[in-house]
């Protein structure tokens, strides 16, 4: 059976519900003067969307289905594909 749930989850898909937009992001970071949250914009901006940050947190957050994804987690990998 372990083999089985390793493979599952080795292959887990996550996505996310629902659509978020670049006017969506501006609307939830607007009033954080944040370092963070303005280089998180610019990043959106220059990419030309959401659709690469969205792709790059599902496939890092893979990684973290094991242990859970919470908060903090979710917050270093946004953190970690603004400085990539």
């Amino acid at each position: 059976m372990n083999p089985l749930i390793s493979y599952l989850l080795d292959n887990l898909i996550l996505d996310f519900e629902g659509e978020l937009s670049l006017d969506m992001v501006r609307d939830y970071l607007k009033g954080d003067e944040s370092k963070e949250a303005r280089m998180l914009y610019a990043r959106v901006v220059a990419d030309g969307g959401v659709d690469d940050m969205l792709l790059v947190l599902a496939d890092c957050l893979k990684d973290s289905i094991r242990n859970g994804i919470d908060e903090n987690t979710l917050l270093e990998e946004i953190r970690t594909y603004v400085e990539s």
